[in-house]
Formats: structure tokens, sequence, C-alpha cells
């Protein structure tokens, strides 16, 4: 029986090809961010409030007209066919039943109209809030019919990565010789995206030259709200408003693109300063506990996303595996709230977290010497 984020990694390792755990755990070069994006959220304490008891708690939110009963999103992550047969469509089943929005990743392993169909029937119908995870490509054709692709199997929201102009130094990866899916699997979104062909996969392209010009013609070819995923510097922040983006997904790639750079949670308090209410920002990066999700709530974030987490859930369950730890962070989360006396997330505030003044960081611990804003230079 799994009872915390962490039992789902020692369960999922247990039964996975080591190559394949070390592609979902991997991260760049020394992987320091990596470990610092956990160990930031261990080095914030909670400060609860007594006596404002309540019998329930409020977990709902609302983001770009979809309704959802749980603030803990479904990161965009690749190749679910890697752990488990039935891939995206065990997961988006999973979320769905869960309420919780899942972003699509365009490297899924199912076609999005097929994932859309499988969330709706788990939903009873209902279509559940998905969102689409894009790289623009640098065949801005191949990029539209992809925006063609999501809006027609129905996402609400596109979750625009602009973190990657190259692809980030897996060193993990390289040493296993880890390049390509194992016969079988593809990356569905990418078959047929032009008039005629048939079975033709395109492989996802970096865009070294991509620029706010880009946004603004993505801004410009649909009407879904986007989201960017992966600013990280206040000024990027701002200009993000500026070009007409609906939100950010505040995320440093779960550690796999530039290492060495802040972890999320210690950045959240300068963007949401950037953006200074005018966009609703999500934060993503380290999140293994109700209470992380908690703390990031009580920051500003309007959710927190999970990444590896789904996977190492995929991996040991399947769509019940899935299923069970969404419901463990709902648990989880719903006790922070009820210990911390809140009613609601709208309780959660920042006076309910603090930073703390002495002593090494609890949990998990990042490489000597690494910087955190929460608290000086972790030991």
């Amino acid at each position: 029986m799994q009872y915390t984020v962490h039992d789902f990694e020692t369960a999922a390792r247990a039964k996975l090809d080591p190559v394949y755990a070390d592609f979902i755990a991997g991260g760049a070069r020394d992987e320091i961010t990596v470990r610092a994006n956990e160990a930031a959220f261990g080095r914030l304490q909670l400060m609860p409030r007594v006596l404002r008891g309540s019998t329930e708690r409020d977990l709902d939110i609302d983001l770009f007209g979809g309704r959802a009963s749980l603030p803990v999103l479904l990161s965009p992550t690749a190749f679910h066919k890697l752990v488990d047969p039935e891939g995206e469509l065990a997961t988006a089943r999973a979320a769905a039943a869960a309420g919780a929005i899942m972003i699509v990743s365009m490297a899924s392993t199912v076609a999005v109209g097929e994932i859309a169909d499988a969330a709706r029937a788990a939903a009873g119908g209902q279509a559940p809030p998905l969102w689409f995870q894009l790289y623009i490509q640098p065949d801005l054709e191949i990029t539209e019919a992809l925006v063609r692709r999501a809006t027609a199997a129905g996402c609400s929201a596109l979750v625009v990565t602009v973190d990657s102009p190259v692809l980030g130094a897996g060193e993990r990866n390289r040493r296993n010789g880890f390049h390509d899916l194992p016969p079988g699997l593809r990356c569905e979104n990418l078959v047929d995206l032009r008039d005629g062909e048939r079975g033709h996969v395109r492989q996802i392209a970096m865009s070294p030259e991509l620029n706010w010009d880009h946004v603004d013609w993505l801004r410009r070819t649909t009407s879904l709200p986007i989201l960017l995923k992966g600013v990280l510097h206040p000024e990027d922040a701002r200009l993000a408003v500026r070009y007409g983006v609906d939100g950010l997904l505040l995320s440093n790639h779960g550690g796999r693109q530039l290492d060495t750079v802040p972890a999320t949670l210690e950045l959240l308090p300068e963007i949401l300063a950037a953006v200074a209410g005018r966009v609703p920002v999500v934060v993503d990066g380290g999140v293994r506990r109700g209470t992380d999700v908690a703390k990031a709530i009580a920051l500003g974030a309007s959710a927190a996303g999970i990444g590896r987490p789904v996977m190492w859930a995929l991996a040991e369950g399947g769509e019940k595996g899935v299923r069970r730890l969404l419901e463990l962070l709902r648990d989880e989360l719903d006790d922070t709230l009820a210990l911390c006396g809140a009613s609601g997330l709208r309780d959660l505030t920042p006076d309910l977290v603090r930073v703390p003044t002495w002593g090494p960081a609890p949990g998990p611990v990042a490489a000597p010497g690494a910087d955190n804003r929460f608290g000086g230079v972790i030991a």
C-alpha cells in the first residue's frame, strides 16, 4: 500500500526498466535544480491559526472558465506508455475522476482526441478541463495544425513551453543510451499533420530562434487562453502580460533543462509581484505533499502541478495508481487546511508561511552550497 508520493516512487523503481526509471527521475547535468525544487518546500514552515474550525474545506478552483475540484494539476509529462500499456488514457481517466486538470503533453503516446474522449467518459459525459502543452515548431503551419487538433479535441487552454530553445543535457539518458521510443510507440500528436500524409510521424523540433514575435503570432492564431511554461525571470513575466498571455506556469522543467536555476517556489513571490495580479500563476517542481500545495497557494499561486509523481503512480498501479495518488494529495491538503484553521483555499494567506532563519534545511537537501532564497545557503 502506498501512503506517500515517495512510496509510489519506490514501488515504481522496483517495477520499471532502470533506463526508464532514470528517464523519469533524471534531470540536467548535476541535477542541482532537481534537488533544489523539493528542498525549497522543506525549508518553508507553516504557521497555523487556531479556533477557526469548519466542518468542510473547499478545494475547488476556477481557471479560464473551467472548474476543478482539486488545485493540483497534472503537468505535462511525455511517453506514458513507457510505464503502462494504457498510457495517457489511464492518466486522463484518473484525473477526470479526481476533478483535476490534466495538461496533455505534445509528446504523448496517445492522441489528444482519444485522451479527451477517455476523460469525458470518466467524468460521466461531462467535459473535464483538459489543457494541451505546445512547443512552437519552426514550421508554423505544423504548429497551427497542432493547435487545431487540440482545439478540436476540446482542450480549453494551451500551455506553451518556452524554456527549451535546445534540449537539456540529461546525462542519465546519455549514459543509458536512451534516445528513442521502443518499437510500437510513437508521439501520436505528431502523426499526419499535413493534408495527405499517411502514417508520417514528425519529430519535435527545438526552436533556437523562438522569440516574442512567435508568442504574438500564436495570440493572433488562437482564441484559447495561452499560458507560458518556463518563464523564470520577472522581466519576462512582465513581457508575457504585455504580449497578451493569459497565465504562467512557473516551472524550471523539473530541473531537466538548465541546471542550477533556482527552485520555482523561491521565484514565486518575484513572479507574482511582476504580474501584479493581472494573470494567474501556477507553479510546479518538487511538489510531493499536500503541505507543499498549501504553501504554494498561501504564497499566491492559483494551483500547483505535479509531474514525476504521476509517472511513478502510473507505473506502480496504472489508472488505480494515479487515482490513489490524487486521493492522497487531496486528503493531505484537506488535513493541512483543517490544521491551519482554513475553511478553503481562500484562507491560505502569506501569514501562514514562515521562512526560518536558523539551522539546516529539513527534509530533502540540495547539493552543498546551492543557493536558497528561503534561508541562505543549504548546508
